[in-house]
C-alpha cells in the first residue's frame, strides 16, 4: 500500500499556529519521527508528507504544514505553500493548545467551511494543563469532532489514532470510499475494451504510465476485459477479434489515427477524457474546449501540468499542444506553462486554461482548480478534450458521455452566435 499513488490517497492537512505541536502530533500517530520537531518557531518549512495505511479507512497521506502565524523572514513563502496544502486537503486537522484560540484558528475554520472541507480539532499539550469546559465548548461550536491529547512520549498513541480514524471515517468523502469508475461503467458485464498505448520517447522504461494502469485495474474491478495494443498493431488486432469491442481508449496523441481506424458503431475516447471525468468535471471541460475556436490574436493561454517532469523535445504540454493550438487557430497566442503545484494565484490574465489529465492530483484539488477558473471567468479544458477539438474529432470522443457532448455542442453554438452578432 505504500506504493499507492498519492493522488489516490485521502489527503489530511495538519494545520495550526507555530509550535502548537503539529509535527509532534504527526510523529505520534505515525509511530515514528517523520517530522523534525523543535521548540524553535518555524522548524517546519515545506509541507512534510507521510503516506500511511489506516485500516479500515485505507491509504492516506498526512500533510504537516508550516505555522499559520509564521512571522519569520520566509513567512510569506511558507504560508503560500500552507495555503496550497489546504487546496489539496480532503480533511483539515487543526492542532491547538488549551485556552488559546486566536484569529488564526478562527480564520482557518471559516475558510474550511467555505470550501466545505471537514475539520477535526486536536487540543494538544494537555500534559501542561487540561482544557476548560468553556474551551471545549468553543471548539465544539466549530466542529463536532474534537479530541484532546498529549503528543509527548508513546503513551496513548493507539487511543489517539483510533479516535482520529473514527473521525476520518465520519467525514471521509464518499468518492474516496466508493471512487467513481474510470471506464468500467461504460462497459457491459464481461465487455471488452481495447486500450491503445503508444510506446514512444515519453513512455517510462519497463512499465505503463499511471492513467493506463489505473484504467486497466478499473475495468478489471468492474468485471470487464482489456486488450492492450500499440497504435501500429491496433487495426490488425481489431480485424482479428471475433466480435467488435465495446469501447476503444487511446492516448490523446494518437486520437486521429484511432478515430480513422475505428468503425463508427464502436464507442471510442481517450485516457485524458476519462480522467477529466474521474478527477474533475468533464462537462465543464467540454464547455471550455468549445471556446477554443473563439480565441483572438494575443490571447493568453495557460498550459497547466500537474506533475513536474523533464520535458523532452516533443513534449505534449510544452511543444505539441502549443503547436496544434496555433495551427488550429492561425493566431499568435501567448502561451505560459506551469507544472506541479506552481499554479498561478491570479488566473484573470488568461483567456483559456488547458489542464493535463490530473492523474497526480486528488479529485478535490482538481475541482478546486476548476472552481478557481470559473470564479475568475476563465474557461478551462483538459488535454484530451482540447486535442480532440484541435484534431477535429471531439464529436466522436465525447460521444460516450452524452451530457458532456451536449454541453460542448451548446457552448459551441453559443460562441458562434456571439461572433455572428459581433459581441
Amino acid at each position: 500500500m505504500f506504493k499507492t499513488p498519492k493522488a489516490l490517497r485521502l489527503h489530511v492537512g495538519i494545520f495550526g499556529r507555530t509550535n502548537v505541536g503539529k509535527s509532534s502530533f504527526l510523529n505520534k500517530i505515525a509511530g515514528q519521527d517523520v517530522a523534525i520537531t523543535s521548540p524553535m518557531p518555524g522548524t517546519t518549512t515545506d509541507a512534510v508528507e507521510k503516506p500511511m495505511e489506516l485500516l479500515p479507512l485505507g491509504p492516506v497521506v498526512f500533510l504537516d504544514t508550516a505555522g499559520i502565524d509564521d512571522r519569520s523572514e520566509l513567512a510569506a513563502k511558507r504560508l503560500e505553500k500552507t495555503g496550497k496544502v489546504l487546496d489539496r486537503s480532503d480533511v483539515v486537522v487543526l492542532v491547538t493548545e488549551p485556552e488559546v484560540w486566536t484569529d488564526f484558528e478562527e480564520a482557518l475554520c471559516r475558510e474550511s467551511k467555505t470550501r466545505n472541507v471537514p475539520v477535526v480539532i486536536v487540543i494538544n499539550k494537555i500534559d501542561r494543563g487540561e482544557p476548560s469546559a468553556g474551551y471545549r465548548t468553543l471548539c465544539a461550536e466549530r466542529t463536532p469532532r474534537v479530541m484532546a491529547c498529549s503528543s509527548l512520549g508513546p503513551a496513548g498513541a493507539d487511543e489517539i489514532l483510533d479516535l482520529l480514524k473514527k473521525y476520518l471515517l465520519e467525514v471521509c468523502p464518499e468518492d474516496f470510499l466508493r471512487p467513481p469508475a474510470i471506464a468500467g461503467d461504460l462497459l457491459p458485464p464481461g465487455g471488452l475494451a481495447v486500450l491503445i498505448v503508444p510506446i514512444d520517447l515519453q513512455a517510462p522504461k519497463g512499465r505503463l504510465i499511471l492513467p493506463q494502469v489505473q484504467t486497466i485495474r478499473d475495468i478489471l474491478d468492474n468485471d470487464g476485459v482489456t486488450m492492450v495494443v500499440k497504435e501500429r498493431e491496433y487495426r490488425h488486432a481489431l480485424d482479428n477479434l471475433k466480435r467488435p469491442p465495446d469501447l476503444v481508449i487511446c492516448d490523446s496523441q494518437v486520437v486521429l489515427k484511432m478515430v480513422a481506424e475505428t468503425p463508427k458503431e464502436i464507442a471510442c475516447t481517450t485516457f485524458s477524457i476519462l480522467f477529466s471525468r474521474f478527477k474533475g468535471d468533464l462537462i465543464e471541460m467540454a464547455k471550455g474546449a468549445a471556446k477554443i475556436p473563439s480565441l483572438r490574436p494575443g490571447d493568453r493561454v495557460l498550459v497547466a501540468e500537474a506533475c513536474s517532469h523533464h520535458a523532452l523535445e516533443d513534449d505534449i504540454g510544452r511543444v505539441k499542444i502549443p503547436r496544434w493550438l496555433r495551427q488550429f487557430t492561425g493566431l499568435d497566442l501567448a502561451i505560459d506553462v506551469c507544472s506541479g503545484r506552481d499554479y498561478p494565484g491570479d488566473l484573470r490574465q488568461y483567456q483559456l486554461i488547458l489542464h493535463c489529465g490530473s492523474c497526480m492530483l486528488t479529485r478535490r484539488e482538481m475541482l478546486f482548480r476548476i472552481a478557481a477558473a470559473r470564479e475568475a471567468g476563465v474557461p478551462m479544458t483538459n488535454y484530451g478534450v482540447a486535442i480532440s477539438v484541435l484534431q477535429g474529432v471531439a464529436e466522436r470522443t465525447l460521444a460516450p458521455f452524452p451530457a458532456a457532448l451536449e454541453a460542448y455542442r451548446r457552448t459551441l453554438q453559443m460562441m458562434k452566435e456571439e461572433v455572428r452578432h459581433g459581441s
